[in-house]
Parts: structure tokens; sequence; C-alpha cells
């Protein structure tokens, strides 16, 4: 994502949450809406309920908030199953657990650094998702090998969608088998649909779609009236 020119969007205040509509964020490139605000609890969960998320470089400049033209989901149910991590889930070497480190996967997805994955995980991101975990709103799925954690991925529960927010593998497939456990486990619940904010390669062959804005803000209505499974998942397993 690029954050050349802003003139079109929004500076928001730091009171009380309250951002422009989404149309504002066509005039932008890679759908960048609005520049300042707060990164808290109240802040994170009316921007997910609107279908903007924050991104930007540092803890030196304003928050950025996106919703981008079109948008990468994965249905729970349609991952894509390799024949490889197939083998691995059968061999059963990794241990599962949800809400069990959720600091261990956001540091770990912190220190990934990748660029085109959208990973600037700042100080002020990690206190405001840490937070969002202790309200019972974020979640992670840990994967752990000989009880060390090699893998993970976390993001944020609200109605019947999860925003993935990171992911990070320190062994092969570990990712991979996080990912597969959590779209299994939002099966299981119905979930919607898993929001991946932006398509890359390596989404699309794990059988993720895209899907327009306006599409996505339908399902994101609908989603935003139905409960919240809020409070930790780890009794859940």
């Amino acid at each position: 994502m690029h954050h050349r020119k802003m003139k079109t969007i929004s500076l928001l205040p730091k009171g009380k949450p309250v951002f422009p509509e989404y149309e504002l964020a066509l005039k932008e490139p890679d759908g960048l809406l609005a520049a300042g605000g707060l990164l808290n609890v109240e802040w994170l969960k009316e921007a997910y309920t609107k279908g903007i998320f924050p991104w930007f470089n540092s803890d030196d400049q304003d928050i950025l908030w996106w919703c981008p033209s079109e948008r990468a989901i994965l249905y729970p149910g349609a991952m894509h199953v390799s024949r490889s991590l197939k083998k691995v889930l059968k061999r059963g070497l990794f241990k599962i657990a949800y809400d069990n480190n959720f600091k261990g996967v956001l540091e770990n997805c912190s220190r990934r650094n990748d660029r085109s994955e959208g990973t600037w995980i700042t100080e002020s991101m990690k206190n405001a998702y840490n937070d969002m975990h202790i309200a019972g709103l974020a979640h992670s799925v840990e994967v752990t090998l000989e009880r060390e954690l090699v893998g993970g991925v976390y993001g944020v529960s609200l109605g019947s969608i999860f925003f993935g927010e990171s992911m990070f593998s320190r062994v092969d497939n570990a990712s991979k088998v996080a990912l597969y456990y959590l779209q299994k486990k939002l099966y299981e619940w119905s979930f919607t649909l898993i929001d991946c904010q932006i398509m890359n390669p390596h989404l699309r062959s794990l059988g993720a779609v895209t899907i327009t804005r306006a599409e996505f803000i339908d399902l994101l209505k609908s989603s935003n009236k139905k409960n919240t499974r809020a409070g930790s998942w780890a009794t859940t397993v």
C-alpha cells in the first residue's frame, strides 16, 4: 500500500470514534480512508464493524485507517488443503490451542516485519490488540511443537466475522496448520467469513477469494446483527 497523496482523507480527532463514510476511500489508491484518531478498544471495535482496519509504519506518524476496494476473504470450511498439508495434519505432531498465548503469537508476528504482508506491528498496535484480547474480542490460535510456540494466527472476532490480522511460522507449515484449525473452528460455529484484508499469492493458494468492498460491507452489515462470541476461546477446544 502506498501513502503518497493524502489530500482527500479525513484527519480524525482524538475523541469518540467517528469514521467518514467508506465511499471517501474510493478517492484514494488502495482504500486509504482517514488518519489520526486513537488506537484503543473503542476505536478498533468501531473500525472493524465498519470494515475499516489500521495499518501504519511507525508510532511516530498518524494512525492510518483503510477500507480497500477489494477484500480478500476465506470462507470457513473452504480452505484449500494441499496433499503435503494433509500429511502434516494426519501426523499430528503439532499441538493446537486457542487463546492460550495471545501475547506470544502477537510478539512473533511483530518480529516478521514483512512489508508485503502488512505486518507493521508497532508497540501501540501490540498494546491495543492485547487490550482487545483482554476485552474478549481478539483471539489467537497457537501451534506448538515439543512445547515450543512455532506458529500461530491472531485477529478480531465481531459478530459472525473473524478479522484476521497476522500469522507467523517458525517451522514449515505451522501457520497453515493454525489457519486450518481456525477456519475449522469458525465453520463449526457458523461464522460467515474470515477477513484476510489484502490478497496475495500465499492467501490465494490457501483458498482465499476476492470480493468487492460493496459486497464485503453487505456481509458486514448482517454480521453486525449477530452475537459476538466474546470472552476466552481457550475453554472451547
